[in-house]
């Protein structure tokens, strides 16, 4: 009993004078720290989100035309642009594409994260994007096969709905053949 009494008595002393040299714990500091971290990721704030096609020109520049009537035409790219506001690095977003019906077939890029849906009218494309200017952007290309109708695609960075685009992929009008009476 006395060694226990002693023990308490010393290690309590030396708390108290400082021979343990030894760095509380402190709660301020730790969430301080968390503060910290939050101030150093970048806030997602959204400057404008445009819905449109690539329109690729005889020398190669690709321009982004804004609109919510897509030609069913094979080749041709439909997406969406979205400008983050004084946003620089990395950021990886989800994409929802939800179809009116089956495509024949899906299909990405390379590097490119996608599931479909047990129905095939959805997929969830996942891409981390590095940008220096705060744009992300995605396109899809038409194939064999894809559906008429109306779309809607939905980003997402992390679990926050950033942006929404609901358009139409209308089939071009064949022309009348030539009647001769």
């Amino acid at each position: 009993m006395r060694i226990w009494a002693v023990t308490v008595v010393l290690t309590s002393s030396w708390l108290t004078t400082g021979v343990i040299a030894a760095e509380p714990i402190k709660p301020v500091a730790a969430a301080s720290q968390r503060e910290a971290q939050k101030k150093d990721s970048q806030p997602i704030i959204v400057n404008k989100a445009d819905f449109g096609v690539q329109r690729v020109g005889s020398q190669g520049k690709v321009t982004f035309i804004p609109t919510f009537r897509v030609p069913l035409q094979e080749g041709s790219k439909y997406g969406w642009q979205i400008q983050l506001k004084d946003y620089k690095g990395a950021v990886t977003w989800r994409e929802i594409l939800r179809l009116p019906k089956r495509p024949e077939t899906w299909g990405v890029d390379t590097g490119q994260d996608l599931a479909i849906s047990p129905d095939g009218k959805e997929a969830v494309t996942k891409r981390t994007q590095t940008t220096t200017d705060g744009m992300i952007q995605n396109f899809w290309t038409i194939a064999p096969g894809d559906p008429d109708g109306k779309h809607k695609i939905q980003v997402y960075i992390e679990d926050r709905l950033i942006a929404s685009f609901e358009f139409e992929i209308v089939s071009l009008k064949k022309p009348k053949p030539n009647s001769r009476i």
